[in-house]
Formats: structure tokens, C-alpha cells, sequence
């Protein structure tokens, strides 16, 4: 199965694993999972580092290096993810969760999220 991490499930895996559910930390842990963060969340990450609403030591360029080191694919942003993303309903105005939710969808990903507002779309499966 191939998953895509929401970006608070990839910072609760690097910082805080008792936040997330039994259910979500094994998948993440099962080597044969195919997991993948978004270039979406990297940036958001950064975005939010540089506000100072965020502090990830190392920032981006590490994220991205631990990512890679704990067996995480990343996933870029596709053409196609933007063209789906128009068609979504706001049911949810975060613009990086709207990005999130297109490309899971146009990439048939389970979306491992927390997020209640997001498990409004139809289009995706979510997991937590």
C-alpha cells in the first residue's frame, strides 16, 4: 500500500510518536509500507519555520535529509495534483491540506491524517 503523510503525522513521528494511533505508527513502521511526504509539506515546514510559528532544528534541508534517512519518499508536486485541486470543494481552506488531499487522491494514497476537516473529501481513503 503507498501512504502519504499529512505534515503534523510526519513531525509527530520525528518528535512525538505517542500521538499518533497504533494503527498509524505500525504502518509507518512496516518496512514493506510505501510512504511518501509531500514537497508540500517541506514547504509548509518552511514557511512556518521562517514565521517562527514552527522550530525544526536544522530546518528544511535537514527535514528532508531525516526523511530520506528513515526510508520516506517525496512526493513532488504533479501537474495533474494542481488540476485536481481546482475541483475540490472547500470543505477545508487550508491551502496545504487542499494540496495534500489532490495529490493522495491523483496518486491512489492512503492519507494518514488526524485532521477531521480533511476526511470530508470522498475522494481520498484515510487512515488514523
Amino acid at each position: 500500500m503507498k501512504y502519504l503523510l499529512d505534515t503534523h503525522v510526519i513531525l509527530w513521528f520525528l518528535s512525538d510518536t505517542d500521538k499518533l494511533s497504533k494503527l498509524v505508527l505500525s504502518i509507518i513502521l512496516e518496512p514493506a509500507s510505501y510512504k511518501f511526504v509531500s514537497v508540500i509539506s517541506a514547504w509548509e515546514l518552511a514557511i512556518k519555520v521562517s514565521l517562527g510559528k514552527l522550530t525544526f532544528e536544522g530546518g528544511v534541508t535537514n527535514f528532508i535529509q531525516i526523511l530520506s534517512e528513515n526510508g520516506f519518499s517525496l512526493l513532488p508536486v504533479k501537474g495533474k495534483h494542481l488540476a485536481l485541486l481546482e475541483t475540490l470543494p472547500f470543505h477545508h481552506r487550508d491551502p496545504f491540506d487542499r494540496m495534500l488531499i489532490a495529490a493522495a487522491a491523483h496518486e491512489n494514497m492512503n492519507l494518514i491524517t488526524s485532521d477531521a476537516n480533511i476526511r470530508l473529501y470522498d475522494n481520498v481513503t484515510y487512515v488514523w
